[in-house]
């Protein structure tokens, strides 16, 4: 069976027709024979430190197999902590993450076509639920996780930003209170996207976990 075809990302604001049907059928496609290859098992943290709603949630993954064979990863926003796991269920690992500066888990309408200067600040979330991802490319040809194509959402290496932002100062602080920073999409140091995120879902698709942070987890992801 051949995988699905990387293809470039540009979000919806700057012209790109959304993936037709036949590329969502190729990874539903490829998620289904996954699930039938793979047994689903308990995520394992081992001695890394994680919130109980993210264990929980974890738990819930194996418990029900709901990832299909896949990899998965699991953003707890709270925490501002990105948890990436093999299709068995094992920790491949895990570093801070900078997420929407606004506080929210909804996505605002049509949010996908506006110009990031458009973007009000009480609409710059990283929206909570349950998504397909894969391996992409933004214009620049630089590689990302394409978790929301028409919210124009993704995990990726961090960008510089601003001198203002000081975007790598973030990550590096030991609190989460300063890592709300940007649009919606989850930035992650460069390292741990290269030797992490990248290899877990080199082909293949993957499921994404973003936890809740104004509703309880259970809300999105019992079922």
């Amino acid at each position: 069976m051949s995988l699905p075809q990387t293809v470039t990302f540009v979000p919806p604001a700057h012209g790109m027709a959304p993936p037709g049907r036949a590329w969502r059928r190729r990874i539903a496609l490829f998620a289904l024979c996954a699930f039938s290859a793979t047994a689903s098992a308990s995520a394992v943290f081992g001695d890394q430190r994680a919130s109980s709603e993210a264990r929980q949630v974890a738990q819930w993954i194996g418990d029900s197999g709901d990832n299909q064979g896949l990899p998965f990863v699991l953003i707890d926003k709270v925490a501002a902590r990105v948890f990436v796991f093999n299709a068995a269920g094992e920790l491949q690992g895990n570093d801070a993450a900078l997420l929407g500066s606004a506080r929210g888990d909804k996505t605002a309408g049509g949010i996908g076509d506006l110009p990031l200067s458009a973007i009000r600040p009480e609409d710059r979330t990283t929206p909570a639920g349950r998504f397909v991802a894969h391996l992409d490319k933004d214009i620049h040809g630089r590689g990302l996780l394409l978790i929301d194509y028409d919210a124009s959402i993704a995990l990726h290496p961090v960008v510089p930003g601003t001198p203002q932002e000081q975007r790598a100062k973030r990550l590096r602080s030991e609190t989460p209170d300063d890592n709300r920073i940007s649009f919606g999409c989850i930035n992650v140091p460069p390292a741990f996207y290269e030797k992490v995120v990248r290899p877990a879902f080199t082909g293949t698709a993957g499921v994404v976990y973003i936890l809740p942070e104004t509703s309880a987890a259970i809300d999105y992801f019992r079922r």
